[in-house]
C-alpha cells in the first residue's frame, strides 16, 4: 500500500496553465568540416483561451529540446489580446515579412473561419468566432507572427477605433490646413494664372514646387503658351518657402528684382 501510495504522488504533475499546440517541426541540417549536423527546429503555439497567446520557436539537438526551448520562447513573447466577447471588435489588417493576414469579426455561432497557423492562434487566444483570410506566403511560422501582430493592435471597443478615426481625420485637417496656407504666388515669377495652372497639374505646396523637375514646369508652361516664363529659380525659392528661411527668401528676390 506505501509503495503504491508512492507512485501515486510521484505520478502526479501540476496542469499547466497554457495549452501547447506544435505548428511546425522540421529538419534542419548544418554543414561542417567533420560532416553534417542534424538539428530539428520547433514552432510552438501557446494560450489560455482567455486572451493570452504566443508565439516560439527555436532548435535543439532532440525534438523534445527544441519543443521545451520553443514553449519557454513563447512565453517570453506572450501578449493579451482585446476580445469582444467571442470575437474581436474590428477588422484588422498586418503585413509582416512576406505573411499578410486579414482578420474580421463574425457573428456569434460563426465559428472560426480560418485554417492553419492563422486558426491555431486564435483558438488559443480564446477567439470563439472570427473570419481570416491568409495572403501571400505559406510559411507557418511567418503567417503565425502576422497574426499575433494582428492580435497586438486590436482595441478594446468599435468605440474606440471611432475614437482613433476621429484623431485621425482631425491631423488630416491640420495638414490640409496647412497645405492651403502655401501660396505658389509667394515665390517671383509666378503669378495667379501660373498659380492656378500648378494646382490644376497637383502642384499645391511649396514642398511640391520644390520636388517638381524644371523640365516638367517647362513642359506645363509650353502647354499653356506660357513659355515666356522662367521657371530657373523657382525650385530653390519653393525650398526656401518650404524650410521657413522667409528672410533667405526675400533677400534672394530682391536680387533677382534688381537683376531685371
Amino acid at each position: 500500500m506505501k509503495k503504491d501510495r508512492k507512485k501515486g504522488k510521484r505520478g502526479r504533475r501540476q496542469k499547466s496553465e497554457f495549452e501547447q499546440q506544435l505548428l511546425d517541426l522540421a529538419r534542419v541540417t548544418r554543414v561542417v568540416k567533420g560532416g553534417r549536423r542534424f538539428r530539428f527546429r520547433a514552432t510552438m503555439v501557446i494560450g489560455n483561451r482567455k486572451g493570452k497567446v504566443g508565439v516560439g520557436v527555436s532548435k535543439g539537438t532532440d525534438v523534445s529540446i527544441a519543443i521545451q526551448k520553443a514553449v519557454a520562447d513563447a512565453k517570453k513573447n506572450m501578449i493579451d489580446v482585446n476580445l469582444d466577447g467571442k470575437t474581436i471588435a474590428h477588422d484588422v489588417r498586418q503585413k509582416l515579412a512576406s505573411a499578410r493576414v486579414l482578420l474580421r469579426p463574425a457573428k456569434e455561432g460563426r465559428g472560426i473561419i480560418a485554417g492553419g497557423a492563422v486558426r491555431t492562434v486564435v483558438e488559443l487566444a480564446g477567439v470563439k468566432d472570427i473570419v481570416s483570410k491568409s495572403y501571400g506566403t505559406s510559411n507557418k511560422l511567418n503567417v503565425a507572427r502576422a497574426t499575433i501582430e494582428a492580435l497586438r493592435t486590436l482595441k478594446k471597443t468599435q468605440n474606440d477605433v471611432t475614437e482613433k478615426d476621429a484623431k485621425n481625420d482631425k491631423d488630416a485637417k491640420k495638414v490640409t490646413n496647412k497645405t492651403q496656407k502655401d501660396d505658389l504666388t509667394k515665390i517671383e515669377g509666378i503669378g495667379p494664372k501660373i498659380a492656378e495652372l500648378f494646382t490644376k497639374n497637383g502642384i499645391k505646396t511649396f514642398a511640391d514646387l520644390a520636388d517638381t523637375k524644371k523640365s516638367d514646369l517647362v513642359k506645363i508652361l509650353e502647354e499653356n503658351r506660357l513659355a515666356s516664363h522662367d521657371p530657373g529659380s523657382w525650385s530653390k525659392q519653393a525650398t526656401l518657402a518650404r524650410d521657413g528661411k522667409w528672410e533667405k527668401l526675400e533677400k534672394w528676390q530682391n536680387e533677382l528684382k534688381g537683376g531685371k
